[in-house]
C-alpha cells in the first residue's frame, strides 16, 4: 500500500512514529509537505503538484497530521485527494471543524454529547450578560483556535472577565466562554480514537498552580481506563466530525464527563510514553483492515 502522511516536516516526532510504524509493515510510505503542494485545476480535471510532478493518483491512503498555521491549505489538499478517490484518515471538512473550537462544541452538542456550558458572541455591549449566561465569575476565556492549551485563561472574577473579553473583542479576536469546572482540579482525559474504538487513553494534569492540563504547558500523564460511556463519547464524536484519527479530550464533572475538544491531529509523543501503548501501530494496523474490508484502490 502507498502511504502519504501530510506532514509540514519528517523530524516531527509523531510523523516519525507513524512513517516507522508503516514501513515495518510493509508498505511504501512518504512523508509530503502539504504547504509544498500546489493543485492545478483545468477543464475538469485536477493535479496535485509536489517537487514538480503530480501525485493526484500516487497514494491509496493519505494521513493527514495539518498544524494550526497550515489549516486552510492543508484542507484544501486533503479534499483534492478525496475527490481523486483517495482515502483520508481525517476528512477536509473535519480538518476545518475541528481546528474550531465553538464549531466543533455546535456539533457534538446538536448529537447530545455533554459539553460544558459555553457562550460564543462578538458582541462587546452586553458582556456582563454573557458572563452572567455561565452563572458568573470564574469562568474559562479560550481563544477558537489555540492549540496546545495556549489560549486558555482563567478568570476569576466579573471585573477580570469583562476586562479580558473586552480586550479580545476590541481586537477582533475570536473567543469562547466556558463554565469553569472546579472539581476536575486541573484534570482532563485524552482519549485516542482510531476507527471505531479507543485505542489509548492518558490522564492529564497541570502543574501546580495552573488550571492547565496540556502535556505542552507542562503538565503530566497517566494512563486511565475509561468508562463504557466515555469511550461512547469519544467515538462518536470523531465519527461526527468526519475523523478516523482523533484525540478527544473530555473532563470529569459532578454531572458527568463533558467533552472540552477534539483534535484532528493528536500528538503520539506524550501518550504514547504515559501510556506505553504503540499507537502509531495501531494506526497502521486500522488502515491494512480498511483496505481488506473497503476493497480500496491498490497499486
Amino acid at each position: 500500500m502507498n502511504i502519504f502522511i501530510l506532514s509540514v516536516a519528517d523530524y516531527i516526532f509523531s510523523t516519525q512514529r507513524i512513517y516507522k510504524e508503516a514501513k515495518r509493515r510493509g508498505h511504501n510510505v512518504k512523508i509530503v509537505n502539504h504547504l509544498k503542494c500546489s493543485i492545478k485545476l483545468t477543464n475538469g480535471t485536477a493535479e496535485i503538484i509536489y517537487e514538480g510532478r503530480n501525485i493526484s493518483n500516487d497514494a491509496d491512503v493519505i494521513i493527514p497530521r495539518i498544524g494550526t498555521s497550515a489549516t486552510k491549505h492543508g484542507a484544501e489538499v486533503v479534499k483534492q485527494f478525496e475527490l481523486n478517490g483517495v482515502y483520508s484518515t481525517a476528512s477536509a471538512s473535519g480538518v476545518l471543524i475541528a481546528q474550531n473550537k465553538a464549531q466543533t462544541l455546535q456539533i457534538v452538542n446538536q448529537q447530545k454529547i455533554p459539553i460544558p456550558n459555553t457562550v460564543f458572541s462578538v458582541n462587546p455591549e452586553n458582556i456582563e450578560e454573557q458572563i452572567a449566561l455561565l452563572g458568573g465569575a470564574p469562568i474559562i476565556i479560550k481563544l477558537q483556535e489555540g492549540t496546545h492549551g495556549s489560549g486558555v485563561i482563567l478568570a476569576e472574577s466579573k471585573k477580570s472577565a469583562k476586562s479580558i473579553i473586552d480586550t479580545m473583542y476590541s481586537t477582533h479576536t475570536r473567543i469562547l466562554l466556558q463554565e469553569f469546572i472546579q472539581e476536575s482540579n486541573g484534570e482532563d482525559i485524552r482519549a485516542f480514537v482510531v476507527g471505531d474504538k479507543v485505542v489509548s487513553a492518558m490522564k492529564r494534569k497541570g502543574v501546580e498552580d495552573d488550571f492547565r492540563s496540556n502535556i505542552h504547558q507542562g503538565g503530566s500523564g497517566s494512563k486511565v481506563k475509561l468508562t463504557p460511556e466515555e469511550e461512547t463519547m469519544a467515538i462518536n464524536a470523531a465519527n461526527y466530525l468526519g475523523l478516523t484519527v482523533a484525540g478527544v479530550d473530555l473532563i470529569r464533572s459532578d454531572r458527568g464527563s463533558l467533552l472540552i475538544e477534539v483534535n484532528s491531529t493528536p500528538g503520539l509523543q506524550g501518550i504514547e510514553a504515559y501510556t506505553k501503548d504503540n499507537i502509531a501501530k495501531e494506526i497502521v494496523k486500522f488502515l491494512d483492515n480498511t483496505c481488506l474490508h473497503q476493497d480500496l484502490k491498490t497499486k
